[in-house]
């Protein structure tokens, strides 16, 4: 579904990649100004590496060596702006679609896959300092922005935010869905953050499809509104503009940390490929509809952006080249992994020895033995 722009739209780049922001866009200028090349070609790598990660996964769980993988083809500027807003003290609530938001803070990319392998329940201790403070994926729609909500309650409690160190004072930021906006948890969430003022800033990736359900079945009004429904400030910016994303997501974050207390920002995208590998968009979304939005993705948006300003082309090539490589590193180490011990899906059921699950186990032992020596 193609909506008109809102008044309110933060948006800085064209659909051609042009400067020409919106009126709600002039006091994010300053933010813009102050990136240096290197931050925009930052910006622009990691959208193109994340691609070819994506792309790989896709493949990979189509050839069977995934359970399942949730494309996040489409909404790479959302993910890469906002990221890239963060200070490393940050901590970070995904769902289970922002790949690039959990590598760039430092998560291997080989533990995402992990999780969708059937490997792992987590992926990765967010406690590590390696993986950046980021917290595991979530499955379960909107429950992260509970975890999220409490953590901040937390960095109250514990004075780690407000403090006025800009340097030092923690923040949080959570994402999810237009279909997770849908459900109770969210809307917890958003009282309990508003009550104790946490250091949070809702990101919510409005991607126009909760699975088969559009977004104008599930609000009446645009769902930034929400947000200020429960006494925080609330941004709507175009999510597959790179620049609007990073500039409204560290003014945020920075408020949030210096104990304004939560902010939500809605990021309008579109998610390209299928909920999940195991959906089938052609049955619910026409082709006219994708081709509107391919026609505004971020990537080459950000593109030409960049040749506006002298990028060369050898350096679209090198990081074409790159992305390739980081994808062909997946595919190897993923290829490398192997199972998993199935006397782990016994353990752990309950605290203690349990006569049924151990029925079971042996069950299934004396089935998988009676398959050795055969024809």
């Amino acid at each position: 579904m193609t909506l008109p722009d809102d008044p309110a739209l933060v948006r800085v780049l064209a659909s051609d990649g042009t400067f020409a922001p919106t009126p709600e866009a002039e006091r994010y200028l300053p933010l813009i100004d102050a990136l240096t090349d290197a931050d925009l070609e930052t910006f622009y790598r990691d959208m193109v590496v994340v691609r070819a990660f994506d792309r790989q996964a896709t493949n990979l769980q189509r050839q069977g060596q995934l359970a399942l993988w949730p494309p996040s083809f489409g909404q790479e500027a959302a993910q890469v702006g906002s990221v890239r807003a963060t200070r490393p003290q940050d901590h970070v609530f995904p769902s289970y679609r922002e790949h690039v938001v959990a590598t760039t803070r430092g998560v291997d990319p080989i533990d995402i896959i992990r999780v969708m392998r059937g490997l792992s329940h987590g992926g990765w201790d967010p406690t590590d300092p390696r993986n950046g403070n980021t917290h595991i994926y979530t499955l379960v729609l909107g429950s992260q922005t509970l975890h999220a909500t409490g953590f901040g309650m937390g960095l109250v409690f514990d004075g780690r935010s407000g403090t006025g160190d800009p340097e030092r004072d923690e923040a949080v930021i959570v994402y999810y869905g237009d279909g997770a906006s849908s459900q109770g948890d969210v809307h917890e969430a958003m009282v309990f953050a508003n009550t104790y003022r946490t250091p949070e800033v809702f990101f919510l990736q409005n991607n126009q499809w909760a699975i088969s359900v559009p977004v104008a079945t599930q609000a009446r009004a645009p769902l930034y509104q929400r947000g200020a429904g429960y006494g925080m400030p609330s941004t709507l910016v175009d999510g597959n503009d790179v620049l609007a994303s990073y500039a409204v997501s560290k003014l945020a974050l920075d408020d949030a940390r210096s104990g304004s207390g939560p902010q939500a920002i809605e990021a309008t995208t579109y998610r390209m490929g299928a909920h999940t590998t195991s959906d089938d968009p052609t049955k619910y979304r026409t082709s006219d509809e994708e081709e509107s939005w391919a026609r505004r993705d971020p990537i080459a948006r950000m593109r030409a952006y960049l040749e506006g300003r002298g990028a060369a082309a050898s350096f679209f090539d090198g990081v074409d080249a790159e992305a390739q490589d980081y994808a062909d590193d997946v595919r190897t180490r993923t290829n490398a992994l192997g199972g998993i011990d199935v006397d782990l899906m016994f353990a752990h059921v309950y605290g203690d020895a349990h006569p049924l699950v151990e029925e079971q186990q042996r069950w299934l032992a004396a089935y998988e033995a009676s398959f050795e020596g055969g024809a």
